[in-house]
């Protein structure tokens, strides 16, 4: 016997469609359409009235969609030459699926989520049994949607990492080493079925395993958004989210059509949320028009909450008048050490590029862009539209050092030590260097002061006493008066960073 709740799969299906103006509900037409495919020997599956479209759908096998377009045109020739029946037409490809459900809306909302809208729809009134025609592209993903839902089967989230350097690596290894206890815990599956760099993408639809660096390595596709857009659709992959782990300003171009063709955003680049004010708001834009989420809690702050207690604390109204502190781990790590042990500061610098905190250019961290971009995007957080170019950012590159290449300003960094060892010694008695990032002024009109310098503060204070590669995020509130409210801890590291993406991954796994 039959499970009430099982799903019914029919492939290979046609719909044959009526388009007229007058002979909706008109009494017999039911009957002459059965009568003549009948005598055709065609087994009808479904038949459905649309008075928006004026029209009337009837599902065939597509084997015989040819023969029930010729015998109905026969059948309602005087309608048609009456000019009451348009015209008669099937549409192929396309499949039933039929499943029990006791709130099909929401199983109709998991699969508008992932860009499935049914081509028909048919319940049977008291039974909660529903039957929907996809199109043959997207029946397998409709299928694994309502099983999802129905069975409460664990929900396959489909994973595509952009970049696999430290961060990205670190990333999918975190994913394979938790997938199993995940899917356990939260039903969630979690699956990483492309990896891409710049030059190469690796596909694997059943999900990469310990192996990937090798698929990774012999990969042959181009890397480019077509090939990953059309592998999801090739093989009906739902629930998407793409993953950029890189620091590309070309990448970045991309999130409007990911969004556009149903994935999910997660990204520890800072690139996009810097853009012009203009860009920044098209793409929330495009979000909202495809529903689709975009979460970046790592660009700023690693691991840290910093983003999601912004925004509660502004969406709630809280009016929040200041955000200063260490925002770069890079230079956290690189003035905590320097003020307290008797080294040269280009010593230092190779050591925080060693262990993997700067970026790969240092410069992207010692001018100051890096810590811009992250004050810039809390700016924009708190709905102003200051644009990088209001940022005072001092430079700690000199200017002759700017323009060369990267290995040469490596070989060069010990131009730099005179100078901060003379800024390092003309400090008051107990003070230490931070490099801060201060947005301030009146954050209730449009635009905010954004400021970031190397300054010296108490070593008794609280950014004083930061240690390693830890930051500090000091946020001020019209609520709390003179007592912020402090976000303090490890602010750099492909670990923490990888950990504080993942995090945002399964945030949208969960409500997806």
């Amino acid at each position: 016997m039959k499970n009430a709740n099982e799903i019914k799969f029919l492939k290979n299906r046609s719909i044959v469609k009526f388009e007229g103006e007058d002979f909706l509900g008109e009494i017999g037409i039911d009957g002459r359409i059965f009568k003549a495919l009948t005598l055709a020997r065609i087994s009808v599956g479904v038949i459905s009235q649309q008075a928006v479209e004026n029209g009337i759908s009837i599902l065939v096998h597509e084997n015989d969609a040819e023969t029930a377009v010729a015998c109905l045109i026969d059948e309602f020739e005087a309608e048609r030459k009456s000019g009451k029946v348009s015209q008669i037409y099937s549409i192929n490809n396309v499949s039933v699926i039929g499943f029990v459900a006791e709130d099909s809306n929401k199983v109709f909302a998991e699969l508008a989520r992932n860009n499935v809208f049914p081509l028909l729809l048919n319940k049977v009134a008291g039974e909660n049994r529903v039957n929907i025609v996809v199109t043959s592209s997207q029946d397998e993903k409709t299928k694994n949607i309502i099983e999802s839902e129905i069975f409460k089967k664990p929900k396959t989230v489909h994973l595509a990492i952009i970049g696999h350097g430290n961060v990205g690596k670190t990333l999918i290894e975190q994913v394979l080493e938790s997938s199993e206890e995940i899917k356990r815990r939260k039903k969630i599956d979690l699956k990483v079925v492309a990896v891409a760099n710049s030059k190469k993408i690796a596909f694997n639809k059943k999900g990469f395993d310990a192996n990937w660096p090798d698929e990774v390595l012999t990969a042959e596709q181009p890397s480019n958004v077509e090939e990953l857009i059309n592998f999801s659709n090739e093989n009906q992959l739902e629930n998407l989210i793409v993953v950029d782990n890189t620091a590309s300003k070309d990448f970045v171009k991309n999130y409007h059509a990911l969004a556009e063709n149903g994935f999910d955003l997660v990204s520890s680049n800072k690139i996009f949320n810097t853009l012009p004010i203009e860009e920044y708001r098209k793409l929330r834009y495009t979000l909202s028009k495809n529903n689709r989420r975009y979460l970046y809690e790592t660009n700023v702050g690693a691991g840290l909450p910093l983003i999601d207690t912004i925004k509660l604390l502004h969406l709630s109204g809280e009016n929040i008048t200041r955000i200063k502190g260490v925002f770069s781990g890079t230079l956290s790590y690189v003035f905590n050490n320097f003020s307290l042990r008797d080294e040269k500061f280009s010593t230092i610098v190779n050591e925080a590029l060693e262990k993997g905190y700067t970026e790969p250019d240092p410069r992207e961290d010692l001018s100051g862009n890096d810590v811009a971009r992250k004050l810039l995007i809390l700016a924009r957080e708190l709905d102003l539209i200051n644009e990088f170019e209001d940022i005072n950012i001092q430079n700690l590159v000199p200017e002759n050092l700017l323009s060369v290449s990267k290995s040469e300003f490596l070989s060069r960094l010990e131009e730099l030590d005179d100078e901060y060892q003379k800024i390092k010694e003309n400090q008051e008695p107990g003070h230490v260097l931070r490099y801060v990032g201060d947005l301030h002024g009146n954050l209730q009109e449009e635009k905010g002061k954004l400021d970031v310098k190397l300054i010296s503060v108490p070593g008794s204070s609280a950014l004083g006493q930061l240690k390693g590669s830890d930051s500090i995020f000091e946020i001020y509130t019209e609520s709390y008066g003179e007592n912020p409210i402090v976000i303090m801890g490890a602010g750099a590291g492909a670990k923490v960073t990888a950990r504080g993406v993942f995090g945002d991954i399964l945030r949208l796994s969960e409500t997806k």
